[in-house]
């Protein structure tokens, strides 16, 4: 499959025109970057969108067990300290960070960056775009961030203050939750792609 990249349509879109635009087209994945412009992407692929399920389900039974947090699938955007409103295909927000915003600002783009996201690559992504975007969650207060790209079993780890990138190839080892997700492990062995 040919990458398909995001179109940046360079026309200021606030909050509002945001979620109007994603309520209305909830077929098509939305973003806004720093610069007030919007991106709309294609939805990921069934099986893309099955393995992020899988990872989301997975955060879900630990955050259950533990109730440190609250998980968030591909829908959730978040207003981040730059001006963009980004939505990771998963991740997690401390509970002390998520009930310190209001529940208006929890029911719109919680000005608030999620200290762990992952993003999964589709066959469709650019690698370079989906790299940047990482730095970008980063740039933006996520403490950890993964990047997974299904089809080559590749993992990148990035930490934040850490400029090296990990990078796990093969699906053989078990990715660690860290400081950030304590005691969550995600044996990638279980996930079939």
């Amino acid at each position: 499959m040919p990458n398909v990249y995001p179109i940046t349509v360079p026309i200021h879109v606030d909050d509002a025109l945001l979620l109007a635009l994603s309520a209305s087209n909830n077929h098509l994945k939305m973003e806004r970057d720093r610069d007030g412009n919007l991106i709309v992407m294609s939805p990921s692929g069934s099986r893309v969108s099955e393995f992020q399920g899988e990872l989301f389900f997975q955060l879900v039974l630990w955050n259950k067990k533990y109730k440190y947090g609250f998980c968030f699938e591909s829908q959730a955007g978040f207003r981040l300290p730059d001006g963009s409103v980004m939505s990771p295909d998963v991740s997690w927000m401390s509970k002390q960070k998520w009930e310190s915003l209001t529940e208006e600002q929890q029911n719109g783009f919680a000005p608030a960056c999620p200290e762990f996201v992952i993003e999964v690559i589709s066959p469709s992504d650019s690698l370079a775009q989906q790299q940047e975007k990482m730095n970008r969650w980063l740039d933006n207060g996520c403490e950890l961030a993964w990047l997974i790209q299904p089809a080559e079993k590749k993992v990148w780890v990035y930490r934040i203050d850490i400029t090296e990138i990990e990078l796990n190839e093969g699906f053989s080892q078990k990715l660690s939750g860290e400081n950030v997700l304590d005691s969550f492990v995600l044996d990638l062995s279980e996930l079939e792609y």
